[in-house]
């Protein structure tokens, strides 16, 4: 097991690690535990009691978070005609059509959002092997896919981030960064808690959210107790 270094030791007593902290505690707990020498991203994790492999329990979106990431997001959009116009209007740092899929097939991944309109996604489907493993490729279900492509990169710019539950049934989401004063940390965490909640499929049974933590990159996970929102 690799050591710990002193700063996380000294993170981790900080922690009761058998409580389950209100929301507004574990925020304040996760900030004052981070031990990053830069501005940290705040993260909230979802253990959910749902099966992945079947198709009615899997659970993809994006949500628009009230006060952004904190982090400015280079958006590549695949249109062309008036559709790209209004992407360069929108704000897209990257706008084109076969050039573009050319420029990453050569290994070019300068973006951290792919959106693409319906009539593109013959060419953007060839990218679905280096496009997938990343976690890039549009799709309809987190609004990447779109004839509205100024209002998905204008979401995007403002601070829209996607989820997924993954082979194990978790959810990751950042919900900002420590530099965030708490009210706005607690309402984006309370805007992806409300998104989660309301993804619930209905084949799931029994409790649905198992875990609630919220953790900083660098630092220990502080466990959210379900009842204090």
């Amino acid at each position: 097991m690799a050591k710990k270094s002193r700063k996380m030791q000294e993170a981790l007593e900080k922690v009761d690690t058998s409580k389950a902290y209100s929301v507004e505690d574990a925020v304040a707990l996760a900030k004052e535990t981070s031990i990053a020498n830069f501005d940290a991203t705040l993260e909230v994790a979802y253990r959910l009691n749902v099966d992945p492999k079947k198709a009615d329990q899997q659970i993809r979106g994006a949500v628009v978070l009230p006060n952004g990431t904190g982090k400015t997001q280079t958006v590549l959009v695949f249109a062309k005609g008036d559709k790209a116009q209004e992407a360069e209007a929108a704000g897209a740092d990257y706008v084109g059509e076969g050039e573009l899929a050319d420029r990453i097939q050569q290994g070019w991944f300068d973006f951290d959002v792919v959106i693409a309109t319906p009539d593109m996604m013959a060419q953007v489907g060839k990218l679905g092997r280096v496009l997938g493993p990343k976690g890039l490729m549009p799709n309809p279900k987190t609004g990447t896919v779109t004839m509205d492509v100024a209002k998905a990169v204008e979401e995007v710019k403002a601070g829209r981030v996607t989820y997924r539950v993954d082979q194990n049934g978790n959810i990751h989401a950042p919900i900002g960064k420590v530099s965030f004063d708490d009210n706005q940390l607690i309402e984006n965490f309370k805007t992806v808690q409300d998104v989660i909640e309301k993804a619930k499929p209905s084949a799931a049974k029994g409790t649905y959210m198992k875990n609630i933590t919220i953790t900083p990159t660098f630092g220990p996970g502080i466990h959210v107790d379900p009842a204090s929102f």
